[in-house]
């Protein structure tokens, strides 16, 4: 969906990585989210009944399209179909209160890797191991942080045996040294 189109649905991503954005006048990019096999793409939309970003695929992308009166009508009949719905758009607010915090940047990056690998290792793959199909400035974007400061922390984490990196791959080395890292960013 683009901004601005008509909200009629919500989209669980199936296969691959989607990306919320928005595009400002002057064509800068704001990342607002990442989203990943299992999760729910457009519930942003339903207040305004409009969708309020862009989702871009990142890689090759496969989602189911879920109407929404349909939706909410199961929601309606089946309580753990609401508590779910409750539950996601609950952690999607949670999530940008999160970001919106003030942390150093070796934070943001600690807390945005384990973040990443729960949420893998949650769709039971490993949360070691991690291809991030987003760019350096994807994530820049996303923690409000320079492409730059991105590499140079990536680096730092690298060299200290925190994290293997080779590319878009990552290996987490030392899980406890990032979450001592993140603890003021994790809850």
């Amino acid at each position: 969906f683009r901004t601005g189109d008509r909200f009629g649905a919500i989209f669980a991503v199936r296969s691959g990585t989607v990306k919320t954005r928005l595009v400002d006048m002057e064509g800068r990019e704001l990342i607002l989210g990442f989203y990943l096999p299992g999760e729910l793409v457009g519930l942003n939309a339903i207040h305004p009944e409009i969708y309020p970003c862009d989702a871009v695929a990142l890689d090759t992308v496969e989602v189911c399209r879920f109407l929404f009166p349909a939706l909410a009508t199961l929601a309606m009949r089946i309580p753990q179909v609401q508590k779910e719905l409750f539950r996601r758009l609950s952690k999607d607010i949670g999530d940008a209160s999160l970001r919106n915090q003030e942390s150093s940047a070796d934070e943001r990056l600690a807390g945005f890797v384990l973040d990443l690998s729960a949420r893998y290792a949650a769709r039971g793959f490993s949360g070691q191991s991690l291809h991030l199909s987003m760019s350096r400035s994807d994530i820049a974007n996303y923690l409000g942080l320079a492409s730059e400061t991105v590499s140079r922390v990536l680096r730092r984490f690298q060299d200290g045996g925190l994290l293997e990196v080779d590319g878009r791959e990552v290996t987490i080395t030392d899980a406890a040294a990032l979450r001592d890292i993140a603890k003021n960013m994790l809850h």
